[in-house]
């Protein structure tokens, strides 16, 4: 039950059926109160209600069908988020002395393969930027970077030689969703020169596509020097 009081906003709402859920007042898989019910109960509109179990849904802990009413997950799964990180940032939070190297800026159409998976027309051109972000003067990070000019034409104007491409856009782009797959390449020859590894060490990368809505704004793959670890929150 509530504590007597009328709840008056959705997170209040949002706290105290996450609080039944963690109680196991109401327990995996048992229909829930009705938003009718549920409004009565809590003292509030039945907007309020709507708008908390929408969250609560979202994060996977209610499971809410049209006329079937709205359950507790079988399997409660947080979702976690992960913020596009500025390696500027990275670098000079753990203490080192953050530097940038621009080694390329172009525009080309990019290679079949990215112009198909971003449904881009054939004959798109792109803007090309590769840069090497350093710690303390050594390598640290390679960025190879493709960037959407019709979805940001102010990045032609960008100042790449001083700030990277990566920093520029989470500050200017308007990011909706994205993906991001996460894995390890035998470093060739032209990434273990600028990254001071050897020819064929296994290197840890990221390849992450961002749009805005359904419009491509940026494809970048990312490789790490030898005895990267990737450290994040859930």
């Amino acid at each position: 039950m509530s504590a007597g009081r009328p709840l008056n906003n959705w997170q209040a709402v949002h706290e105290e059926v996450l609080r039944r859920i963690h109680t196991r007042e109401w327990r995996p898989g048992q229909i829930i109160p009705g938003e009718a019910d549920l409004a009565g109960e809590f003292g509030c509109a039945r907007t309020t209600v709507n708008r908390a179990l929408r969250a609560l849904a979202d994060a996977g802990w209610l499971d809410r069908r049209r006329k079937a009413g709205t359950r507790v997950a079988l399997n409660p799964m947080q979702k976690a988020t992960l913020a596009i990180p500025v390696a500027r940032h990275e670098i000079e939070a753990r203490g080192q002395r953050y530097g940038y190297r621009l080694l390329e800026r172009r525009m080309s159409p990019p290679p079949p393969e990215l112009g198909e998976r971003l449904d881009l027309r054939p004959e798109t051109d792109m803007l090309h930027a590769e840069a090497v972000h350093l710690a303390d003067d050594t390598p640290h990070l390679f960025e190879d970077r493709w960037i959407n000019v019709e979805a940001v034409p102010d990045v032609l104007d960008a100042p790449l030689a001083t700030m990277s491409a990566n920093e520029w856009l989470v500050i200017n782009a308007s990011l909706t969703r994205g993906d991001i797959s996460f894995g390890a390449v035998n470093a060739t020859e032209r990434e273990a020169r600028i990254l001071g590894a050897k020819p064929g060490e296994a290197l840890f990368t990221v390849e992450r596509t961002t749009f805005e809505r359904t419009r491509p704004i940026t494809w970048v793959r990312l490789v790490f020097a030898p005895g990267y670890r990737m450290h994040t929150r859930i």
